[in-house]
């Protein structure tokens, strides 16, 4: 039996997942259900894609993805179950697959069409569950949709290069636990656009001219007192490889996170300039 993951931006607060829970677990009452997250910024399609890029691939072969983030059905938002990657994900059609898409094509996308049969306003219970518990029974896609070459991309999830190649413009897209700025720019791009040349990223008001390899390069070999770098700030690319600037040591309560000492936020720009 297919394990069943899901990513809402339902909270832990309400009922929702533990709807969606029993509703699984009364159609395969063996299902093995994980949580990735429940806790997406409200409609953030932008955190959806970053995370579920970044962990879907940590499942095996045959996993299926439920992903409940502004699910509601509507004539510009419909409901898709694609084969990718060896994966299966049930999910709106709203372009926060496309972080995928963009490097690993689909084998097979289907426009979900049981709402014929179901009036719901809680589309991730009513129908998301339906279509992922008959795809862990070894149900073909087809049957549950009409198959289909299109889906919505998002270009903002997407860094622009300059005509000359001497810029590379992003924005940031994910700010984590610790208050780290994560952006679309990846590492792949870096090396690509850049060759090799001398650069300086820019953040806010401030300007790296070095990438760390880790967080904790920026000791200099000094282990003797680490407390005297805490709050020192540092770009690297992260272990998702997407450029990162954080601050060593990050504390919320005490020193800050990047996002607050460098005033960034979703969607701010971050750029390379190359010279």
């Amino acid at each position: 039996m297919s394990i069943i993951t899901l990513t809402t931006d339902f909270g832990t607060k309400d009922h929702f997942v533990g709807a969606v829970k029993g509703a699984i677990y009364s159609e395969l009452p063996h299902a093995k259900i994980v949580d990735i997250t429940h806790q997406i910024s409200p409609f953030n399609i932008t955190e959806t894609a970053y995370i579920l890029k970044n962990s879907y691939k940590s499942f095996p072969d045959g996993t299926i993805h439920i992903i409940g983030v502004d699910s509601e059905l509507n004539d510009t938002n419909k409901h898709i179950a694609l084969a990718l990657d060896n994966h299966y994900f049930v999910c709106p059609d709203n372009g926060l697959i496309c972080m995928i898409t963009k490097d690993i094509k689909p084998t097979k996308v289907v426009e979900i069409n049981i709402h014929d049969r179901i009036e719901s306003s809680f589309p991730v219970l009513d129908v998301f569950v339906q279509v992922a518990c008959f795809i862990s029974r070894g149900g073909n896609l087809t049957v549950i949709g009409k198959e289909t070459s299109v889906y919505k991309e998002m270009t903002e999830i997407q860094p622009k290069v300059s005509q000359d190649q001497k810029i590379i413009t992003g924005g940031v897209i994910y700010i984590d636990n610790y208050g780290n700025i994560i952006s679309n720019i990846n590492k792949k791009l870096f090396i690509e656009i850049g060759k090799g040349r001398d650069f300086k990223i820019l953040a806010s008001r401030y300007t790296f001219s070095k990438i760390m390899n880790k967080y904790n390069e920026i000791l200099n070999d000094d282990f003797s007192d680490t407390r005297q770098y805490d709050g020192s700030k540092l770009a690297l690319f992260n272990s998702a490889g997407y450029l990162e600037i954080a601050v060593y040591r990050s504390n919320l309560k005490t020193v800050g996170g990047a996002s607050t000492l460098l005033g960034l936020d979703y969607r701010d720009t971050i750029s390379i300039e190359f010279t």
